[in-house]
């Protein structure tokens, strides 16, 4: 409407829509919400009860897993999504992954490398919680989770205390580390990879009897 009084030829919308397309020109405002969007293109999703409730004090690594998604935005303001499992025993990431889109592939491959990290040892009274985002009430992600043998289990309708101590990490995370600062997701791969490293085996932790994630897990394995 605005290049109606400024062009001296009309321009149709679906030209400058192919235009804006082209030259990879994209509104900033009133964006698609990519969760709406991924709802839509499926079935209808099924929300699980919570069967964690907030039990978050746990002494048998394996037994409980939190899982959640948090984005990190870096330069030029480049967004990326980091999906992430945590043991609430032991305070451990054993598995997260890093992409660029909120696709379903973010959260079937985070699934897949907590598989590897389980290695065939599933505690009997396995279980993952999350909240109720797209991605965990989608039926295919409950699908592969049951396969697992692991219980499913949801925070109650915004509440995120009901899965706080992965909240916690994303915020001790964005504290300490300076990801805004990566030219690439490359070198934001390399900032996370570092920081997990660090973060498991050598940031010690008060609750943690002053030991690090990796550390008190062989501390409750031999107790």
């Amino acid at each position: 409407m605005a290049l109606v009084d400024v062009l001296d030829t009309p321009m149709n919308h679906k030209k400058i829509l192919r235009l804006m397309r082209k030259f990879n020109l994209y509104a900033k405002v009133r964006r698609a919400n990519p969760y709406r969007l991924l709802e839509k293109a499926t079935e209808a999703h099924r929300r699980i009860p919570n069967h964690l409730k907030r039990a978050f004090k746990q002494e048998e690594p394996g037994k409980v897993f939190l899982t959640d998604i948090t984005y990190l935005q870096y330069r030029g303001g480049q967004r990326a999504y980091l999906s992430c499992v945590k043991d609430v025993a032991t305070r451990e990431i054993v598995a997260y992954e890093l992409s660029t889109t909120l696709k379903m592939s973010l959260v079937y491959k985070t699934l897949e490398k907590l598989k590897t990290h389980l290695d065939g040892n599933l505690h009997p009274e396995a279980m993952i919680h999350s909240d109720q985002g797209i991605h965990f009430t989608h039926p295919e992600y409950q699908q592969r989770v049951k396969e697992m043998g692991l219980l499913q289990s949801m925070s109650r309708r915004g509440n995120c205390l009901d899965n706080a101590p992965i909240e916690s990490f994303f915020g001790h995370f964005k504290d300490e580390v300076d990801y805004k600062q990566a030219e690439s997701l490359a070198e934001l791969h390399t900032i996370v990879m570092d920081y997990m490293d660090h973060y498991n085996h050598t940031r010690k932790q008060w609750t943690l009897k002053k030991m690090a994630p990796a550390t008190y897990r062989s501390h409750l394995i031999a107790a």
